[in-house]
């Protein structure tokens, strides 16, 4: 039973001091793989662009009437064709676009440190933390490390 108190008491308070001396390195990972997602997520988008531009190059190239059929929608020039109607989008529609993309974005963000983490980063919680796992450390070893049950040897007095 001794062996398995020492053992939580030791274990809780090596993580409680871990966590007090770690916390702001942990929260400066979590940032920073944040900003990896973001900037792996731009490299998509950039190459999914690249690639739809080689594609519409290469479909140009085939094709050269394509560029009065693309020219109004990439350039946004006016089209010149007069038999053509052309819809117009209306604001409600461009807001709801707006909304439904922004919400998009925000469901692919990384979620930001845990609360906890948060919690633990603050200076006064951590010289608790500190404190409280240097305490169950010492209580550890003083109440439930090795314990020498066989008495101490008496000296022989010294011989004149």
């Amino acid at each position: 039973m001794r062996i398995l108190m020492f053992m939580l008491f030791f274990s809780v308070g090596a993580v409680a001091l871990a966590l007090a001396a770690l916390g702001p390195e942990l929260l400066n990972y979590y940032e920073n793989h944040r900003y990896v997602m973001e900037a792996r997520g731009a490299i998509e988008g950039l190459e999914n662009l690249n690639a739809r531009y080689g594609t519409l190059l290469a479909r140009l190239a085939e094709d050269p009437n394509l560029v009065r059929r693309v020219a109004p929608v990439t350039i946004g020039a006016e089209a010149n064709e007069p038999d053509t109607a052309y819809p117009r989008a209306r604001a409600q529609e461009l807001a709801a676009a707006r909304q439904a993309l922004a919400e998009e974005t925000d469901r692919t963000m990384p979620a930001g440190p845990p609360a906890w983490l948060q919690r633990c980063v603050d200076p006064q919680r951590r010289k608790g933390l500190f404190g409280a796992g240097s305490a169950l450390v010492l209580i550890a070893f003083v109440c439930f490390g090795h314990r020498n049950d066989a008495p101490a040897p008496i000296p022989a007095p010294a011989r004149r």
